[in-house]
């Protein structure tokens, strides 16, 4: 693994543990070359995905993008890291075993929305302001509204 401050190929392994839900292995090691240390995750990939965009344009599947869109969600919110990592690693495995390695954006942006749900409700409104392209005050009212009149969520699209 190579070093991230000073690019050394030769870095050393100083403790292994698995993460809380048995998910990733947490690896910290050490640089002799600058004597930094950082932390690694080592996590089981069943296969390649690839998203295709609305556009039709396809990308590799990147869980960090993932992880980062909801964490911007939750932003300054009272949501446990632990409890982004689970949701996270829930998306990757359902997405995972599908058997696709082709998945449609929606999907994903789909799941995202059915997790914040159930995790933060004003998360949740801030990913679907976004997914949802959002332009004017009506929108968040309209969905907000949904949020009220329908515990699903804002789906119904009247």
């Amino acid at each position: 693994m190579r070093c991230p401050f000073c690019g050394n190929d030769e870095t050393q392994v100083k403790d292994s543990r698995p993460t809380e839900d048995n998910s990733a292995i947490r690896r910290r090691r050490f640089c002799p070359a600058c004597g930094s240390r950082f932390t690694t995750f080592e996590r089981v990939q069943l296969r390649e995905l690839t998203v295709v965009k609305r556009g039709g344009q396809r990308v590799p599947f990147d869980r960090d993008k993932l992880h980062r869109s909801i964490l911007v969600a939750c932003r300054k919110r009272p949501v446990d890291p632990e409890r982004v990592e689970r949701m996270v690693n829930g998306i990757v495995r359902r997405l995972e075993s599908l058997g696709e390695s082709e998945i449609p954006s929606e999907m994903v942006g789909e799941m995202v929305m059915e997790g914040l749900a159930n995790l933060d409700p004003v998360a949740y409104v801030r990913f679907a302001s976004v997914y949802r392209n959002f332009r004017e005050a009506k929108d968040f009212e309209k969905f907000i509204g949904g949020l009220v009149g329908n515990p699903e969520g804002g789906k119904n699209d009247d």
